[in-house]
């Protein structure tokens, strides 16, 4: 009985890179301080509008509601700690107790924020091109994995009962083939003349001429197996596949 399509592993990976998008939309949606010029962050926090001051040595950040509140507003100061609480000090913003708090922070990635917008992403992209990449290709008509199988099909599994008894208004091509039957019938006595084994025989007509008959009849009359494959699964994903499968 086939499993239903919620059971199916295509549905959990569409599950997946649905919430995931959902995650990251979430993230990256969520309002972050507002960048301003470095006068501008001096007069908000002249103003009052923030009460505190972080600095990781590239950038200032200014908070509402202390160290864990909620950053308002951003401006670039690549300098480090000394010379940026001199500058404030010189602005006229009072720092520490009574004024506003100044912290100074290590500058580092978050990892969180990384996490969800570039590896999660990465992994749900990975999980979707295994799902339709490989698990389809193992179960393709042309897979990925399996393209040096061979597909010939033995006719039956014994030798065709077939001759050239059986194949009427083909009287020249089978004197024509006939050579190919005495080969496979005894190839020492030709190898031992200098002759080489024959290549193949191309049997041209339209559809319904007797052309496989007359292929089975030689299997038949020089007492060897049969073996069939579709012109169609010449034609591969990678190119010389096909032919290098039926030889």
């Amino acid at each position: 009985m086939q499993a239903k399509w919620w059971r199916s592993g295509f549905f959990y990976i569409l599950l997946l890179v649905v919430v995931g998008a959902l995650i990251i939309a979430r993230v990256t949606s969520e309002e972050g301080p507002t960048p301003v010029s470095l006068p501008e962050f001096v007069e908000s926090a002249k103003q009052a509008e923030i009460d505190t001051i972080e600095h990781d040595g590239e950038t200032l950040t200014g908070l509402q509601g202390g160290q864990e509140g909620k950053a308002i507003i951003t401006t670039v100061f690549k300098a480090d700690t000394d010379a940026v609480v001199t500058y404030l000090g010189e602005e006229g913003i009072d720092l520490g107790a009574g004024g506003i708090d100044f912290y100074a922070t290590a500058s580092g990635f978050d990892w969180g924020t990384i996490a969800l917008t570039v590896i999660l992403p990465i992994v749900l992209l990975g999980a979707l091109f295994y799902f339709l990449f490989f698990r389809a290709a193992r179960g393709a008509g042309t897979q990925a994995f399996n393209f040096g199988k061979s597909r010939a099909r033995l006719s039956i599994a014994k030798r065709p009962d077939v001759t050239f008894a059986d194949v009427a208004g083909t009287e020249e091509a089978k004197e024509e083939v006939q050579e190919v039957v005495e080969f496979l019938k005894s190839p020492q006595k030709f190898q031992a003349l200098g002759g080489r084994v024959p290549r193949g025989v191309l049997l041209v007509g339209p559809p319904g001429t007797g052309k496989t008959l007359l292929a089975k009849a030689i299997a038949g009359e020089a007492g060897v197996p049969f073996y069939s494959i579709s012109g169609s699964e010449f034609v591969e994903m990678f190119v010389g596949v096909g032919a290098a499968r039926v030889r």
